[in-house]
């Protein structure tokens, strides 16, 4: 029998509800025909569907941190609930529109990243959707833990831009596969409050960083002042749900 591929995701404060969790494995289910853990590492399950498995967070020291991205670098603890083998990571506010197998599929053994659409010049990650083997790069972690946070947040700013610089052999996805609602589904300037978001064509996941998220962006909210207008993006309907 096939090992089964692993799916994982963090939540922990109260900025994203359970039913971010629950949406997530529903549209996983639908667009991954390989066996698969589905596992959400949590300091509270409450809400999340039992066939969806949880954890607790891992273990990482973060100071004054804790509610920050930085926590995404726990998940290069040498061990990992009772999880082995190839794992991809999946942020909680994010679409996914086409099928997942090629994630697993392309360049297999290497972490694999989003190419930062902020520094296309730049050999610099987007944590949003990684890919990795579970416990062989505990140096990631390891040298981490070296130093304050502070260092590390004075040195690069957020854990993406770490983990680029302590995985420097790391390879990006191909690049229509996962795209920025904001920077490639909305329409440009002021048309974006006449002309709904598309997805663009080749696209699996589409991420929502920032505002609006993906209920705002359904409902045609974007929060942040009188210029943030854009057109419902009904289409957000038929993936974000259970």
């Amino acid at each position: 029998m096939t090992a089964p591929v692993n799916i994982v995701c963090m939540k922990w404060g109260t900025v994203y509800g359970p039913h971010y969790v629950n949406r997530l494995h529903a549209m996983v289910a639908r667009q991954l025909d390989l066996p698969f853990r589905f596992m959400c590492f949590t300091d509270d399950p409450t809400g999340i569907d039992p066939k969806i498995e949880t954890a607790p967070l891992p273990p990482i020291t973060l100071d004054a941190y804790q509610d920050y991205p930085w926590k995404k670098l726990a998940l290069f603890n040498r061990t990992l609930a009772d999880l082995e083998g190839t794992a991809l990571f999946l942020d909680l506010d994010l679409i996914v529109v086409d099928r997942l197998e090629p994630f697993f599929e392309y360049e297999p053994g290497k972490l694999a990243i989003i190419h930062n659409w902020t520094h296309p010049d730049r050999r610099v990650g987007n944590s949003s959707v990684f890919r990795f083997e579970i416990g062989a790069d505990p140096q990631v972690l390891d040298t981490f833990h070296e130093h304050s946070v502070q260092h590390w947040v004075d040195l690069y700013r957020n854990e993406q831009a770490y983990l680029s610089h302590m995985k420097p052999e790391l390879v990006f996805w191909p690049g229509p596969w996962c795209v920025s609602f904001k920077k490639h589904c909305l329409p440009k300037g002021i048309r974006r409050w006449f002309v709904p978001a598309k997805i663009p064509e080749g696209t699996k996941i589409v991420v929502f960083h920032g505002h609006p998220k993906p209920d705002e962006a359904f409902e045609g909210r974007w929060p942040g002042g009188i210029h943030k207008r854009l057109r419902p993006a009904r289409w957000i309907g038929d993936h974000w749900r259970e």
